[in-house]
């Protein structure tokens, strides 16, 4: 994990209040807090979303078996050529 740094911020006396509400109700701390406000307006991803996403993925992927990537993309290629073929 990176090494945290310390910031001062200036923020209004209304919206500190109002984070230290939301802070005291998720029993979490403002560091905490503004750094999972940064991360969601910043677009970056949840670690848990992307943990649920690749055990969706793997439990999708399950039943498929072994393949090797390089014949499924031939037969794709292979599909679209003949496609295209019988569109001349």
């Amino acid at each position: 994990m990176p090494r945290a740094q310390k910031v001062m911020i200036s923020m209004d006396e209304e919206l500190l209040a109002r984070v230290d509400r939301e802070v005291a109700s998720r029993q979490t701390t403002r560091s905490a807090f503004l750094q999972e406000a940064a991360r969601r307006e910043l677009g970056w991803p949840d670690a848990a979303v992307i943990d649920a996403a690749l055990e969706r993925g793997r439990a999708a992927l399950a039943s498929a078996g072994a393949f090797e990537s390089v014949d499924l993309v031939r037969a794709e290629r292979d599909g679209r050529d003949e496609h295209d073929r019988r569109r001349r």
